[in-house]
């Protein structure tokens, strides 16, 4: 089952949609968002959509418009160009994991579950949640829990792993739960918990490096005056949106020229924008997004 897309009205709003325009769903899902597209764009205009999961080919909309991709979006301008897109007036993403990937309890994303560490966003992909379990060195497992997942007991916690895989590999999720049981206080274990899966998860994917190589993509791919829509669900993913947006970089401060002009790609458009309450309370999925929008110079 896949829910309702977060943001849909905003993140769509943000693309400023010709009705002949071509445009881009990097993070296709269950469609919502491309619906949405589709449903503003004239007979001539084209979208192309991206999911690197096997399952969302089950939902493609029945729509000549539409071409959808099971590929990851970091090859966003290789597969366009196969295509003969070499420009396109708008691109949306939206970086969480789909209510659908959470709700399947085999492929090991929530927390709510027992089944196999896995937590693969793609079938092919090579490395598991259960390869970063029990076959990390300690200062990668310390890395992992502490950047990706923001846990202060990272030291610890990769210590205790280390120490358990040595007894036996760790399987499951439960136990997993079970080998890091001391440091889940009861009014805490599920706050605990989803973040050393984000952890998990982000390192399994690659969700970091994937999102880096997109940005880097954008500015070359979209015309003047294109947008970029993006929805972002924990603070590094976030902050590199932020970054790249404000100065076409992830770190460091864009060159000036003689005159002291920095030239940067992208220009923001508008504030941050935050779901309301309304939506929060009908999709707790939401509580966590945050939408930036830009506009190709």
């Amino acid at each position: 089952m896949y829910h309702n897309p977060v943001l849909l009205k905003a993140s769509v709003d943000g693309l400023g949609m010709k009705a002949d325009g071509v445009y881009v769903d990097v993070t296709y899902g269950g469609g919502g968002h491309s619906k949405e597209i589709l449903k503003r764009l004239g007979p001539k205009g084209r979208l192309f959509a991206f999911d690197q999961d096997e399952e969302a080919l089950e939902n493609k909309v029945d729509d000549d418009r539409l071409t959808l991709i099971n590929e990851n979006f970091r090859y966003i301008k290789q597969f366009l160009k196969f295509y003969g897109i070499r420009k396109v007036d708008g691109i949306l993403a939206d970086f969480g994991v789909s209510s659908h990937q959470f709700d399947k309890a085999e492929r090991g994303f929530s927390t709510r579950f027992d089944a196999d560490l896995d937590m693969r966003m793609s079938q092919k992909g090579i490395v598991s949640a259960y390869d970063v379990v029990n076959s990390y060195s300690y200062d990668d497992l310390r890395r992992v829990l502490f950047q990706y997942g923001d846990l202060r007991n990272a030291n610890a916690m990769a210590n205790t792993i280390i120490m358990s895989r040595e007894e036996a590999p760790i399987k499951t999720s439960a136990q997993l739960k079970e080998v890091l049981g001391r440091f889940l206080p009861k009014h805490k274990e599920h706050k605990i918990l989803a973040q050393i899966y984000q952890a998990i998860r982000i390192e399994v994917n690659q969700e970091i490096e994937v999102i880096k190589e997109f940005l880097m993509q954008v500015p070359e791919l979209l015309n003047p005056g294109g947008r970029l829509s993006v929805i972002s669900y924990h603070s590094l993913e976030d902050r590199l949106v932020k970054r790249f947006i404000r100065s076409g970089l992830f770190e460091g401060e864009p060159e000036k020229d003689f005159y002291g002009n920095v030239d940067v790609p992208l220009k923001k458009v508008g504030g941050l924008i935050v779901p309301s309450k309304e939506e929060i309370a009908t999709n707790n999925r939401a509580r966590s997004a945050k939408l930036r929008i830009a506009e190709r110079i």
